[in-house]
């Protein structure tokens, strides 16, 4: 039998494995396929091997398969950590968002990380860092808002006069 010679193989293996890891399908049929090699005869190491996985996740898999079927190599629902606030509590937030902190009471006219992180601890008793209240503004559609600062004795006439002035004016 005539081998193959294929120039890159490693850039076409490496984009096979990419697609077939992309998709809950895909890494189904993958482990479907390492299974039914070791069904057939295989030793979990040579079968590790031939399809590029560790003989431990293997091993896994022929477990997973003798002890639920078929549907024990199908991925399981991946839950990512449970929020600090409760969804009804992240809609009131949002509307006191929209509003001026002073109408809540506080003394600043705008809200910031530091001030938003106080207002939850204290209305909703979570802590929040001050990196995630900005994450909330973020979710909010909402921007940080910073008035322009001028310097107290700026004289309108001078700024002119020197703008008018400068090379680069």
């Amino acid at each position: 039998m005539i081998r193959f010679r294929i120039h890159d193989a490693e850039t076409f293996v490496a984009a096979i494995q990419d697609e077939i890891s992309r998709t809950r399908e895909g890494r189904y049929f993958h482990r479907l396929h390492v299974v039914l090699c070791v069904l057939q005869g295989y030793s979990t190491y040579e079968a590790a091997r031939i399809y590029g996985d560790s003989k431990r996740a293997v091993q896994y898999w022929v477990g997973q398969l003798l002890s639920h079927g078929l549907a024990g190599l199908r991925d399981k629902e991946h839950h990512g950590r449970l929020p600090q606030l409760a969804q009804s509590n992240e809609q009131e937030l949002r509307n006191d968002l929209l509003h001026s902190p002073r109408d809540l009471g506080y003394d600043q006219n705008l809200w910031d990380g530091p001030l938003l992180s106080h207002h939850i601890k204290e209305r909703y008793t979570v802590t929040l860092s001050v990196r995630q209240c900005q994450r909330l503004f973020h979710k909010f559609d909402l921007t940080l808002q910073r008035p322009r600062r001028q310097p107290r004795e700026a004289d309108p006439l001078q700024q002119e006069a020197f703008k008018k002035s400068s090379k680069n004016g």
